[in-house]
């Protein structure tokens, strides 16, 4: 019998591991892809690099990873998912919970300039409300993401 729940606290344990190890992998790859876009932006330009974050079928949507850029407002300037909500407010946009995390990315942007935010969002490719996190940073006024699901 002790060995049982042993062995079943030992699996509890890995499994949390495991889903950690994952949650930080998907960080890096949206760090990886974010930078990516940075450099894109300041070597070309917002309107070129809009554009380039808008394509769906482009350099900036890996999977489930997108760009996405919001003004400092909260107005979407592009996004890689949903590419017609660009020009569209966003900032009073609530999660599954109620959460207003356009707020909370826009704080942590302007107090300190790049940060990670956690909300619930409709996953593009299950449509699941899925537990997801958004890396942004702040360049020169403009916010620029990358979200990934926990």
């Amino acid at each position: 019998m002790k060995r049982t729940a042993a062995a079943g606290i030992a699996g509890l344990f890995v499994l949390v591991g495991l889903a950690h190890a994952q949650e930080r992998i998907a960080l890096a790859e949206a760090k990886v892809l974010l930078k990516k876009a940075i450099a894109f932006y300041k070597t070309n330009g917002q309107e070129k690099a809009l554009a380039a974050f808008n394509d769906r079928r482009g350099q900036f949507v890996d999977q489930e990873l997108y760009i996405f850029a919001l003004d400092i407002n909260g107005r979407i300037l592009a996004h890689g998912a949903k590419p017609a909500w660009s020009g569209k407010d966003l900032s009073a946009i609530r999660d599954g919970h109620e959460k207003n995390f356009i707020r909370d990315i826009l704080a942590v942007a302007k107090t300190k300039g790049a940060g990670n935010v956690r909300y619930r969002w409709e996953n593009p490719y299950t449509l699941a409300v899925d537990q997801k996190s958004s890396y942004v940073e702040n360049v020169d006024g403009v916010i620029l993401g990358c979200g990934y699901y926990n």
